[in-house]
Order: structure tokens, then C-alpha cells, then sequence
């Protein structure tokens, strides 16, 4: 039994020996590397068994409940000229210079009006995205449409913006 052994090198060849390092090399990742994350997988999978059932897929609201639920978002108490308001005094509280701002109700078919706003402003680059950030953030019917950046010069900080804004309302 010893003597095969011995001639067992010989007769695989360098191919042979390395198809059985290849095999001893599979077998130790196997149980070192995939083993644990084929436990850990089932340990997941009880844990998310036992949560509690989530819904199907599929639409659970029907098409004309999503709608109704839009237009009870964006069914507000302020008006147009409030909304314009609360944008003047963020641009106030970010230390961005609004100029004259423009806005006109889009032609639109249905309960939805959109007022579209032109709003000229100026400041730092960091001014100007915290305006905006705070903007969205406390305006949740208001939408960013459009912006454009313009600067005099490379030494100037002060940012030129002309940013286009939409207010998305319900008729009353």
C-alpha cells in the first residue's frame, strides 16, 4: 500500500497534483467561508419570518385613492403671496439677496394649479444651497424646476442665480 502511494505522484503528474490542490483548496473554503454565511443566510431568514408579515405586492390603494391622497398633500391652507413670504425671509436667514421675483399661474387642466416662479438671487455658494435646501424643506409643496449659476469673476464669492421654482397648489 505504501509503495502505491509513493508512485501515486508519479503517475498523477504535475496536472494531477494541482487539480487535487485545487480540490483540497475548494474544500477548505468550503468550510471556512461558505458554511458560516450559508448559517448566518438562515439565521436572516428565520429572523425575518417572525417580523411581522409585510404587505403584498402589488397596489394596495386603488388608483383614485393615490390621487386623493396627492391632492390632500398638496390641499394647504396658505396661499401663493404666503408661500412668497416664507421664501423672502429664508432668503433673509441664509443671507441671500432676492431680488424681484416673478410668478405666474400655469395654464392647467384639472384641481391643480402651478404658480411659476422667477426668483433672481445672490450670494455665496453655500448661501445659495442652504436657501434652497431650507426652501424645499419647510415649502413641501414647492419644487426646484430649473437653476442657473453665473459668476463675474474667479476672485468674486458672490454667485449671480436665477432660479426657477414651481408652487403646486389645489384650486380651492
Amino acid at each position: 500500500m505504501r509503495e502505491k502511494l509513493a508512485r501515486l505522484p508519479d503517475q498523477l503528474g504535475a496536472l494531477g497534483l494541482a487539480s487535487l490542490a485545487l480540490l483540497a483548496t475548494l474544500a477548505v473554503f468550503h468550510f471556512v467561508a461558505l458554511k458560516p454565511l450559508e448559517t448566518r443566510n438562515e439565521m436572516l431568514k428565520e429572523r425575518l419570518s417572525r417580523q411581522a408579515p409585510r404587505a403584498e405586492a402589488g397596489p394596495t390603494a386603488s388608483g383614485a385613492d393615490q390621487v386623493g391622497a396627492v391632492y390632500d398633500f398638496l390641499r394647504r391652507d396658505e396661499q401663493a403671496t404666503d408661500w412668497l413670504a416664507k421664501l423672502h425671509g429664508i432668503g433673509s436667514a441664509t443671507g441671500v439677496q432676492l431680488k424681484s421675483a416673478s410668478y405666474r399661474t400655469q395654464p392647467a387642466e384639472g384641481r391643480i394649479v402651478r404658480y411659476e416662479i422667477v426668483l433672481p438671487a445672490a450670494g455665496s455658494y453655500p448661501q445659495i444651497r442652504e436657501f434652497l435646501k431650507r426652501s424645499l424643506a419647510e415649502i413641501p409643496v414647492l419644487s426646484l424646476d430649473q437653476i442657473s449659476l453665473k459668476r463675474q469673476s474667479r476672485e468674486d464669492g458672490t454667485i449671480q442665480a436665477e432660479l426657477r421654482m414651481t408652487l403646486h397648489m389645489v384650486k380651492s
